[in-house]
C-alpha cells in the first residue's frame, strides 16, 4: 500500500514535467494538465471520503428499528441511484441554491456535495450487505456476556461487515475518479475541463483527447492497485492463514 500511495504522489509530482516533453500543443500545456490532475484527485479524495461516511450512516439508518429512518434512507437511496449523475451535480450547483437561498457554494464544493452523495448511496447498500452478514448469533453471544449494543456492534459486528463491504466499496471509490469527470459541467478546472479548453482552442482533438484518457488511465491503475493493496492489508478474502 505504501508503494501504490508513492506511486501516486511521485505521478503528480513529475506530471508537469514528462508531459513538457510532448510536441504541440500538449508540451506548452502541460502545467495546465498538471493542476487539473490534481483538482481530479482532490475531487475523488474529498468526496471519496465524505461518501463512505454517508454511506455506513445511510447503511445503518436502513436497518434501523426506526421506521422514519429506514424510509428517508431508502428514499435516498432510490432517487440517487435512479437518476444520473450529471442531473445530480447540476441540481446542487444551480438548483440547491434557488432552494436555499443563503447557501452559496463555489463549482468544486457542489461537485464534491454531489459526487459523495452519488456514491454514498452504492456504499449504503454494500456496507448494508457486509452488516447483514454478519451472524447475528455473534452478537447475540456477546450480549450474553454482557457487552452493551455499541461495544458488539464497535467491536464484533463493524470490523467483519467493513471487511466484507470492503471490495464492493473501493470499487465505487474507483468508479468514482472516472465519475469525477462529470464535474466539467459546472466548470470545475479538472483533467476533463482542461483537454476539452485545449482542444476547442487548438482544433486538435486527437492529442488532447488522447492525453486526457492517458493520464485517466494511469490514475487509475494506480488507484486501483491503492485499492487492491487495501484489502490484502486487511485479508478480506482470508488468504493469510
Amino acid at each position: 500500500m505504501l508503494a501504490a500511495s508513492a506511486a501516486l504522489v511521485l505521478l503528480l509530482w513529475l506530471m508537469a514535467q514528462v508531459l513538457a516533453l510532448a510536441p504541440e500543443p500538449i508540451g506548452p500545456n502541460a502545467q495546465a494538465f498538471a493542476d487539473g490532475t490534481w483538482v481530479t484527485v482532490q475531487l475523488t479524495l474529498v468526496s471519496g471520503i465524505a461518501g463512505v461516511v454517508l454511506g455506513l450512516l445511510a447503511a445503518l439508518a436502513k436497518l434501523s428499528p426506526l421506521p422514519p429512518l429506514r424510509w428517508l434512507a431508502a428514499l435516498y437511496i432510490w432517487v440517487v441511484r435512479g437518476t444520473p449523475l450529471l442531473v445530480q451535480v447540476l441540481f446542487v450547483y444551480f438548483a440547491l441554491p434557488a432552494l436555499v437561498p443563503a447557501l452559496k457554494l463555489s463549482d468544486f464544493a457542489s461537485a464534491c456535495i454531489a459526487l459523495a452523495l452519488n456514491v454514498g448511496a452504492y456504499n449504503a447498500e454494500a456496507i448494508r450487505a457486509g452488516l447483514q452478514a454478519v451472524p447475528r448469533g455473534q452478537v447475540q453471544a456477546a450480549q450474553s456476556l454482557g457487552m452493551s449494543a455499541w461495544s458488539s456492534f464497535a467491536g464484533i459486528v463493524f470490523p467483519q461487515a467493513i471487511k466484507i463491504a470492503l471490495p464492493s466499496v473501493v470499487n465505487n471509490v474507483v468508479s468514482l475518479l472516472k465519475d469525477s469527470s462529470l464535474a466539467y459541467a459546472i466548470g470545475v478546472v479538472e483533467l476533463t475541463n482542461v483537454g476539452n479548453r485545449l482542444q476547442a482552442v487548438t482544433f486538435e482533438p486527437l492529442p488532447t483527447l488522447v492525453t486526457t484518457a492517458l493520464v485517466y488511465l494511469v490514475l487509475t491503475t494506480v488507484l486501483t492497485q491503492l485499492a487492491g493493496a487495501l484489502e490484502h492489508r486487511y485479508d478480506v478474502e482470508g488468504r493469510r492463514p
